[in-house]
Formats: structure tokens, sequence, C-alpha cells
């Protein structure tokens, strides 16, 4: 909340309650919540099941529609609690809120008749609640911002191996033939592809002793490379670990602040 404005009591035990993550109030309804959460897709993943959704159809339904309306509560409770309502709602957290709730009432509106069945693939979205379970995870802020600095690396190294996988199913290619089901030089990049990341579907085999020397030494090949863009993210991982409040601003919701912040690096609220 800004230094100028000031919010009613109610307002400001309710944003640290849903927001705050270092209370012992905002510890329990996290725990409640991530609970619910995990419950709610249960029920989603039980109700998809043919012969579950016959014997306890009414039952899924009816756990369904219960935790829409709680969601629903915690929502609405969300945009009051928040300075700045409307900033809240079109964020990451707050769009994934939303999609949380919005496919049950969508049932409403488009009744399941013969020729809407189709609607009820929106139901589906039901399952967007879990991404919710990400804001509670202190560590995924690090590996985001790993993932950020290392990305420019990663690249690099994802065009050497797309280099190297083309040379590899060109060089494939000329040693096995087309009478050894290498066929063309694009189905050889694919199973280059397949042996150098030691997935090894068998489709495509060589059947030459040149061939599955080669073979051989793209399989060790895979086993080296796999390890490299482990090591960036880690080393970036390892750069970006500190400390990080679990505070959220009281204007526009948004964490990771420093732990002796005084301001919001977002919107300057005071926090």
């Amino acid at each position: 909340m800004s230094e100028t404005q000031s919010y009613p009591k109610w307002q400001q035990r309710l944003h640290e309650v849903i927001f705050e993550a270092d209370t012992r109030a905002g510890k329990r309804f996290d725990v409640l919540l991530i609970f619910c959460i995990l419950l709610s897709v249960v029920v989603v993943m039980l109700e998809s099941v043919a012969s579950i959704r016959s014997q306890y159809g009414q039952a899924l339904y009816i756990a369904e529609w219960g935790f829409t309306i709680l969601f629903t509560i915690e929502y609405i409770l969300r945009l009051v609690c928040v300075g700045k309502p409307i900033r809240y709602a079109v964020s990451f957290y707050g769009i994934v809120d939303l999609l949380a709730i919005l496919p049950t009432y969508l049932d409403l509106i488009f009744p399941g008749s013969h020729y809407l069945l189709v609607i009820r693939v929106l139901r589906v979205l039901r399952v967007f609640r879990v991404l919710k379970l990400v804001q509670y995870l202190s560590e995924a802020r690090l590996l985001v911002m790993a993932i950020r600095a290392s990305r420019r690396k990663v690249t690099v190294f994802l065009v050497a191996v797309l280099t190297m996988v083309v040379i590899l199913g060109s060089l494939m290619y000329v040693v096995e033939g087309e009478e050894n089901g290498f066929t063309s030089i694009p189905r050889s990049i694919y199973w280059a592809i397949v042996t150098l990341t030691t997935v090894g579907y068998g489709d495509i085999t060589p059947k030459t002793e040149l061939g599955q020397i080669f073979s051989s030494f793209v399989m060790i090949l895979g086993y080296g490379i796999l390890a490299v863009p482990t090591g960036i993210v880690t080393v970036e991982l390892n750069n970006a670990a500190r400390h990080v409040s679990t505070q959220a601003c009281p204007e526009c919701s948004e964490e990771g602040h420093d732990p002796d912040a005084i301001h919001c690096k977002y919107c300057g609220a005071k926090l």
C-alpha cells in the first residue's frame, strides 16, 4: 500500500492471510488451499474415468461445484484485498485463478446436448488449477531466473546439437543406405536424434558392422551431451540462489522482494 493511502484493517488483515506466507494465518491458508487444489484435481481426474463416473458421477459433480464455488470466493477475495485489482486480474496467477473456475460456469451456458458435446472439452481446462501450486514453491522463482540467465548458452548448445544430428544422420545414410531402412537423410536424422538422446525406439536399426560401430559411438556421445544443459542451468541456479522474502505487495500483489525491502520494486508502494 502506498504511503499516502490507507486501507481498512479488515482489508489489510485479509491481504496478510491470502497473500502472505510468513505469517501463521498465511501458512495455514496456503496449506488449506494447496490441499483443496490437489483434491479438486483428483476429482477432475476421477471424473474422466468412465466406470467411476457411471457409479459416482453425481457425487463428483457436487464436489466439483463445491470446489468451483470455493475457488470463486477465493478469487473475489484476492481482488478485494489488493489495491489494484485489475493489475492482479491480468497477471499470470490472476488469469490462472480465472481459468480454474471458468469452465464449470461455461457448462451452464452451453448445455451438453449431442450438438454441443465438444464443449465438454472445456472442462479439461480445470486442470489449470494445478498451476496455482507454482506460486507456493519458493524455489520456482530461482529456477525461472536460472533458466532465463542460461537461455543464450542453452540456445547455442541446441544449435550445436541440431548441427550434430544433421551430420550424424547424413553419415549414417551413407553408411547404411536405403536397403537397410535408412531411406532418406531426414529419416536418418530422426534415427540420430533418437539415438543421441538415448531414447532408442528401435524402429530403425543399423544392419552393417560399420553402422553398428558408428551407432555405438553416437550412443556414448549422447550420454555426454545430455549432461551439458544440466550443468549450465546448475551453475546459473547457484548464481541466482539468494534469500527472497515471501511478502507480497499489498498494492500490486507482486512477490520476490528482498528481505530488507521497504518499497515494492514493481509499483513503489510501501511494504
